[in-house]
């Protein structure tokens, strides 16, 4: 799925009166930084849905206060059968992952409209996740939230990547490096989403263009 966003005034309006959040911690990417992510991979499978990623009795967790932001990302992925998923997203007693680039299938972030799932996702440590589809409104929330950049391929890597493989994700190039093989992977252009993740999410972006005053 290609998801175009919109950058005019009124889509700003009609997000900031739904239940974006303002949170602690974001990808907010310098201004002139390459969006390059290396490290260890998470593969999943196709389906992933948001009570997988962030089960709804986690949902108390309020992503604005900095000690529940870093609870609320312990618990990322957690919803994972554990007979499909042995190693743990987030390690017991940890509350950071050591996989900051997450493999999907087809329609990752699936289910309800949750916002938390992106928020735990990004308070876990997690930067990019590169996927076959998404559910719509999981990739918007992505976008709002600035917690991380959704990139889609139409190579099917969760067949071909296993968790902890170290890859880089060069979102800029749209190309995906196995290091274990060298061989490279190409992804569809962050697009128009990109320099609103790079801004922490929309608010930070539309006050950086203006399109929110400042006090």
């Amino acid at each position: 799925m290609h998801l175009k966003f919109q950058r005019s005034a009124p889509a700003l309006s009609r997000a900031s009166r739904s239940s974006c959040v303002r949170i602690y911690a974001k990808v907010s990417k310098k201004e002139g930084e390459p969006r390059i992510i290396r490290g260890k991979c998470f593969v999943t499978r196709d389906n992933i849905d948001t009570d997988q990623i962030i089960p709804a009795e986690y949902l108390t967790l309020v992503p604005s206060k900095p000690d529940e932001y870093e609870k609320l990302g312990s618990y990322a992925l957690i919803g994972l059968p554990d007979n499909l998923y042995p190693t743990r997203y987030v390690k017991n007693g940890v509350m950071k992952t050591e996989y900051p680039v997450i493999i999907g299938g087809q329609n990752f972030g699936c289910g309800s409209s949750r916002e938390h799932a992106p928020v735990a996702l990004g308070a876990a440590g997690a930067k990019v996740c590169v996927a076959e589809s998404y559910a719509r409104i999981f990739f918007r929330n992505c976008i709002a939230t600035g917690e991380m950049y959704p990139c889609e391929t139409s190579v099917r890597l969760c067949d071909t990547l296993a968790t902890g493989t170290e890859v880089t994700v060069d979102i800029d190039n749209s190309i995906l490096t196995d290091h274990s093989t060298g061989i490279t992977y190409p992804l569809q252009e962050i697009g128009e989403a990109g320099p609103v993740i790079d801004a922490g999410g929309i608010f930070e972006y539309a006050r950086s263009q203006g399109m929110i005053k400042t006090a």
